[in-house]
């Protein structure tokens, strides 16, 4: 059980004060501004807005900042705010087919109709520290064109023709909404989907690489990993059609997973799914082999007992804001508690011992 704590708001008030000595660090250098923080740490603004489930770079710029780049703590703060926003409507499904692609490449064709484009990657870096950096020297231009939207064809969509992968109805049943209902299980692919994307890049990353080293039978291709802007759309009961109320950009992960074949399907390629805001294709992809270990019973496969095949497990232990509140709890006061945990223990040794009434120097601290 928890206890008060008596006496000590003055001390409280002295830790918020350190910690906002701390978070400035030396008067002597330059503040970090949040625009520095948006254009430049970018990679930690989507993150804090994929996980904190709102997109929003400024916001998450200062959550990154109060934080102290503690980016947990900075969806943390994103997920509280976001929860005294009013909602006053919902936005039509975003067209990821029709994105003006920044990065585009597939695994699986070289020659891939519409092109690969590289786009801003360390895929091709050399792990070296870049001392260049410290120097603040001139930062080259790209000699790329920018993004450009247009039709550019899926991968799948050609495997789809021959029949060679299995096929993804559309549904325009509306999909239960995790923030306003509690999780129930079984869960069905939308809800699933919901919690994964939200869900922590380091625990989806260790459950797609347990996945891979054998923990559920899933070495897959990435058919295609895209990253661009789309446009979200809206509709406006007063004017009767949809509008475009802005842009935001999105990473999504679709992988080609070999598949022999089951009582109710044939051999065929199956799909894995991601979608997260910004540039986060290591989540993407994490979260699409999840997505495909999850899909295990509705393709009639068996069931190895691998950890990222049990759906309860996953979903309850992807949340990082949550498993950051049960873990860190323990480190408030639980006198009460030890107390009782202390005089058992003594009993109990007792009982084993034949104690007669000696008890610990334990005591004193008492």
């Amino acid at each position: 059980m928890y206890v008060s704590v008596k006496g000590g708001e003055r001390a409280i008030e002295n830790a918020h004060d350190w910690l906002a000595q701390d978070r400035r660090g030396d008067p002597d250098v330059a503040e970090l501004g949040l625009d520095q923080i948006r254009e430049q740490l970018s990679l930690a603004v989507h993150r804090v807005m994929a996980e904190g489930s709102l997109y929003d770079p400024d916001l998450a710029a200062l959550a990154i900042k109060q934080a102290r780049g503690d980016l947990i703590e900075a969806i943390f703060l994103i997920r509280a705010y976001r929860t005294t926003l009013p909602r006053i409507g919902h936005s039509l499904p975003v067209e990821t087919g029709a994105m003006a692609c920044d990065r585009r490449i597939s695994a699986t064709f070289k020659d891939a109709p519409g092109g690969q484009v590289l786009g801003p990657t360390f895929d091709y870096t050399h792990r070296l520290l870049d001392f260049k950096l410290a120097a603040d020297g001139p930062v080259p231009k790209a000699q790329t064109a920018p993004s450009q939207p247009g039709e550019m064809p899926r991968i799948t969509d050609f495997l789809n023709r021959d029949g060679l992968i299995q096929s993804e109805p559309r549904s325009d049943d509306t999909p239960p909404d995790m923030t306003r209902a509690p999780m129930e299980y079984p869960a069905n692919r939308a809800l699933r989907l919901q919690s994964l994307t939200r869900g922590d890049e380091g625990f989806l990353l260790g459950m797609a690489y347990s996945t891979q080293r054998g923990y559920g039978r899933n070495h897959p291709f990435v058919g295609e990993l895209r990253i661009g802007s789309v446009p979200v759309e809206m509709e406006i009961p007063e004017l009767g059609f949809a509008i475009e109320i802005g842009e935001i950009t999105v990473t999504e992960c679709e992988t080609v997973n070999q598949f022999t074949g089951s009582k109710s399907e044939p051999p065929q390629f199956t799909r894995g799914y991601g979608l997260v805001f910004g540039q986060t294709e290591r989540k993407a992809i994490s979260m699409a082999l999840v997505d495909r270990a999850l899909r295990w019973e509705e393709l009639g496969e068996d069931n190895l007992g691998a950890p990222a095949q049990d759906e309860e497990f996953v979903l309850s232990h992807a949340d990082n804001i949550q498993a950051t509140g049960f873990l860190e709890h323990i480190k408030l006061p639980h006198y009460v508690d030890f107390q009782s945990e202390l005089e058992l223990i003594r009993k109990l040794r007792a009982e084993v011992l034949g104690d007669t009434g000696t008890k610990p120097h334990m005591e004193a601290a008492e």
